[in-house]
């Protein structure tokens, strides 16, 4: 029997200088990495406590670069690196290759820490008779895109890091006359402004944010 569901995590290493980096100007290169670090491993666990079939860290830099060596990450986790390409490059191959061997595929990344285990079954349970589900983000981006299919349009020419993402995967899923199911719209942490909605397990986060105010 063919798997059911497989969750992709794509991530970049907490890194200082190197993840998260339009924080860096409000809490510094070190609390910034520290941040990353934290909605990495919330990212994970959530997965993980979804329970779906398996779960894949799909990283930046290759999964041979000594930081991911130093992260005690847990060993449920399958690894993976992005490789070459934009991001939509990168995210197709993923899911391409997952839809392989599984009948689902959540792909998702560490920046929306509301996106809970809860709403990873919610996702995985629409995908039983929709084609797509998306999670959109305030920003006009989405925080979790579902698949039953492998469709290349939706990665292709997508202008992303702008808030016409979601618009326009919306659109591609219509021009295919697919079944999308929309969850309700959450926040990326990708400015300083967006602290305010990190969980209270990152109140030391949210208290720069409010001092800052």
């Amino acid at each position: 029997m063919i798997p059911r569901t497989h969750i992709i995590i794509f991530a970049k290493a907490p890194l200082p200088g190197f993840a998260k980096t339009r924080l860096i100007p409000f809490l510094g290169e070190e609390q910034t990495a520290k941040l990353a670090r934290a909605l990495l491993f919330h990212a994970i666990d959530q997965a993980l406590q979804a329970n779906p079939d398996s779960v894949e860290l799909c990283v930046t830099p290759d999964v041979s670069a000594s930081c991911w060596q130093t992260l005690s990450l847990p060993d449920a986790l399958t690894m993976t690196g992005q490789g070459e390409g934009d991001l939509g490059q990168r995210m197709a191959r993923a899911c391409k290759r997952v839809l392989n061997t599984h009948s689902r595929v959540l792909l998702m990344g560490t920046d929306c820490p509301a996106l809970s285990a809860d709403i990873l079954k919610q996702a995985a349970t629409m995908l039983t008779d929709h084609e797509a589900c998306l999670l959109p983000v305030s920003d006009g981006g989405y925080a979790l895109l579902g698949l039953s299919q492998f469709e290349p349009s939706l990665f292709e020419a997508i202008p992303w890091s702008t808030p016409q993402v979601t618009r326009l995967t919306r659109e591609r899923c219509q021009a295919l006359n697919w079944r999308i199911a929309e969850l309700d719209e959450l926040h990326d942490i990708d400015e300083p402004k967006d602290l305010v909605y990190l969980p209270d397990t990152f109140n030391w986060v949210k208290q720069e944010a409010v001092n800052a105010k």
